[in-house]
């Protein structure tokens, strides 16, 4: 079926008490709008089309790398008005999907039902039966049970008060008439508005069928007009991310303290403990174990793996069997070959570490390349940058390095070499050899320590 989706996002969002246009505040990391357009995506649509008003700019940069066409809304005039400007861009014929911009727990699968289950009707509903239906229009029907209107709040009867099945703001209307059925609409209401819910009357009055859908999961058709109800879908998103997770199989030592901010792919037997957040597009294979309060962003972990507590993670790719922290902060550009330890305090960024190489403690590594079988000691670090540009250090196979050495890039340590304890090392340094860098120990006799002066506090 040739299909657009035309989704509204020229609001202001004055509720949220904020410079930004309401759709492009974030939920899990991305904007509300994001998530809408993601959704409708996957009914594979002849086109996206994003109505924008009020901080329209703003709205553009957010959405730049989706593939949609921008509709702009001068004035906010309703709804219906948003969707008469779309008219000359919707493509002749197609069926077109009515979507709102804040309602961001909208699923794929939802709306793919809604559209299976269209039949002949000209305008079909998605409608919903919320815990208090106090603010949302009513879907009404008639004694055949056909929706013959749907009536906003402001403009209830008495007896349409008490209709508990409500409005989503979804709806998909037939591609034959459109024109005439949305040209039709007129501003004869309390808020002095186009609804385009009139569509709804206009198109049974003209004998056409209107149908509702109703959404079996309430939740999906949230909408967020303030900083209240953004955290509390983003509760919402949270729990859906970590019930899906738990059908696949992850254990989650408490399901109300993960954090999904993006695209988290698992294999078989994970195990996540509290208060980890993912960003971005993380992978964790098989057995892998992420311990508490890690944070970890566009990431690949391979199988058997153990990131230990208050660890965290950017822009790395660490293979099978790594043990990493706790408290180790791995920044972008790092890359753990398999078996690789990292320990508690110790930063990487920009280092390839080799096979079963260990970094355990307290130490800096940056712009390095290290071969396998590595051992660094307490306190090292790499001296990469001298004010203006970075260099590299390389480290081959075998190396030992004792504790609290500073290696100055550029510099080399060739295979197997050992550097003693203390060590400042501003040269390549020669295979199978011990190195040091050192000054002479001096006793200095007779010296005592300072003591404070009297009346010193």
């Amino acid at each position: 079926m040739p299909l657009s989706v035309v989704i509204l996002a020229a609001g202001q969002g004055t509720r949220m008490m904020s410079s930004r246009p309401k759709v492009v505040h974030e939920l899990a990391g991305k904007p509300i709008l994001q998530h809408v357009v993601a959704s409708s995506r996957e009914l594979q649509p002849d086109q996206i089309i994003l109505v924008v008003g009020h901080g329209a700019a703003q709205v553009r940069e957010a959405m730049a790398q989706q593939p949609v066409t921008f509709v702009e809304q001068a004035q906010q005039l309703g709804t219906g008005h948003a969707l008469q400007q779309c008219l000359d861009v919707i493509d002749t014929g197609n069926d077109v999907l009515v979507l709102v911009g804040d309602v961001p727990l909208i699923r794929g699968a939802t709306l793919a039902q809604l559209v299976k289950q269209r039949g002949a009707a000209a305008v079909t509903v998605l409608s919903f039966i919320p815990q208090n239906p106090h603010g949302y229009g009513r879907i009404v029907r008639a004694a055949d049970g056909g929706v013959c209107a749907i009536v906003e709040q402001k403009d209830t009867s008495r007896a349409q008060a008490e209709i508990t099945e409500c409005n989503s703001g979804i709806l998909l209307l037939r591609g034959a008439g459109l024109r005439k059925l949305v040209m039709a609409l007129d501003n004869t209401n309390a808020q002095g508005e186009y609804y385009l819910t009139d569509v709804v009357a206009i198109a049974a009055a003209q004998g056409e069928i209107v149908s509702a859908v109703v959404c079996e999961d309430a939740n999906e058709v949230n909408g967020i007009n303030n900083q209240q109800q953004l955290a509390q879908v983003e509760t919402l998103y949270r729990q859906r991310a970590a019930s899906a997770l738990m059908a696949q199989g992850v254990k989650l030592y408490d399901p109300t303290r993960i954090d999904v901010r993006g695209e988290l792919t698992v294999g078989h037997d994970v195990e996540i403990d509290i208060n980890c957040i993912f960003e971005g597009e993380v992978s964790l294979g098989d057995n892998v174990r992420i311990g508490a309060n890690c944070v970890i962003r566009n990431t690949r972990i391979d199988a058997g793996s153990e990131i230990k507590p208050m660890t965290s993670i950017e822009d790395a790719i660490i293979g099978r069997k790594v043990s990493i922290g706790p408290f180790a902060r791995i920044r972008p550009g790092t890359e753990c070959a398999d078996e690789v330890r990292i320990g508690n305090f110790v930063e990487t960024k920009q280092a390839r570490i080799g096979q079963g190489s260990k970094v355990n403690h307290l130490s800096y590594i940056g712009d390095t390349e290290m071969g396998s079988g590595v051992n660094i000691g307490a306190g090292t670090i790499t001296c990469n940058y001298d004010g203006a540009n970075k260099f590299k250090t390389i480290i081959e196979d075998g190396v030992f390095v004792g504790s609290d050495t500073q290696l100055v890039a550029p510099v080399r340590v060739a295979r197997n070499a050992t550097i003693g304890a203390g060590s400042t090392i501003t040269k390549d340094v020669a295979a199978d050899r011990l190195t040091l860098s050192r000054a002479k120990q001096v006793t200095i006799d007779g010296w005592s320590r300072p003591k404070k002066q009297t009346g010193e506090t």
